[in-house]
């Protein structure tokens, strides 16, 4: 069954047309996480990088060796793995690939990239994964930009889109509301939230708030898997 399991801060991983797409791998540097999930043991088919910072990709070389597992990220981010002995690809805006398990396309976010040793990270991106009746859109770090209004426009509406909801360093949960219209898709999975002090929220206050305007919003607990 094609799946979407949190695993804390901006991570998950996808299960989608028999192959696993982890996303965003920060887990042994998260408190939450870490003695939740098993680095070691998590299975990968491909990697899917946003940007370049450290909430974002701490644990991709590990998986990445560990599994053989691709990354996909932009150009900047790929090529810093590259010389890390990782295979990757690297796309930029605007780009699209089939994987095998969809096509993969890289879309705009507002925010900053670098790596974990302070080198360019290239632009931060989002992505929409198209695979049969799913549109599954992960906006990555990002403000709210006019340019969500272009995601229906690709493969029709998402069918499940992943937003930060956390404030402080990206959008919040009101702006993800905003988003939420711009993108035309009503069941969101909330993330980029509780891990450190600045982006705290209320979680039933933000769930509240989505009901309010005739939303789902979905804030997981580590491990939780959600059905596509």
């Amino acid at each position: 069954m094609n799946s979407l399991r949190y695993l804390g801060h901006s991570c998950f991983l996808l299960h989608l047309a028999g192959k696993n797409i982890l996303v965003d791998p920060f887990i042994r540097p998260n408190p939450k996480a870490s003695g939740i999930i098993d680095v070691e043991a998590l299975e990968a088919d491909f990697i899917l990088l946003t940007h370049g910072h450290n909430d974002h990709v701490a644990d991709a070389h590990e998986i990445s060796r560990k599994n053989g597992a691709p990354i996909i990220s932009n150009y900047e981010v790929a090529t810093w793995f590259e010389e890390k002995d990782c295979q990757a690809y690297g796309m930029n805006h605007g780009g699209r690939r089939d994987f095998g398990f969809g096509e993969v396309r890289m879309v705009n976010a507002i925010h900053s990239s670098n790596m974990p040793d302070g080198s360019y990270g290239g632009n931060p991106a989002g992505y929409l994964i198209h695979s049969g009746e799913h549109v599954i859109y992960f906006a990555g770090d990002t403000a709210l930009t006019m340019d969500m209004k272009l995601i229906p426009a690709y493969y029709h509406r998402p069918t499940l889109a992943v937003l930060p909801v956390g404030g402080y360093f990206t959008m919040d949960y009101e702006d993800a509301a905003i988003a939420s219209d711009m993108i035309e898709c009503n069941k969101i999975v909330g993330c980029h939230f509780n891990t450190f002090p600045p982006i705290t929220i209320n979680c039933n206050e933000a769930i509240k708030y989505f009901e309010s305007k005739g939303k789902e919003l979905i804030l997981p607990e580590i491990n939780q898997i959600i059905n596509l």
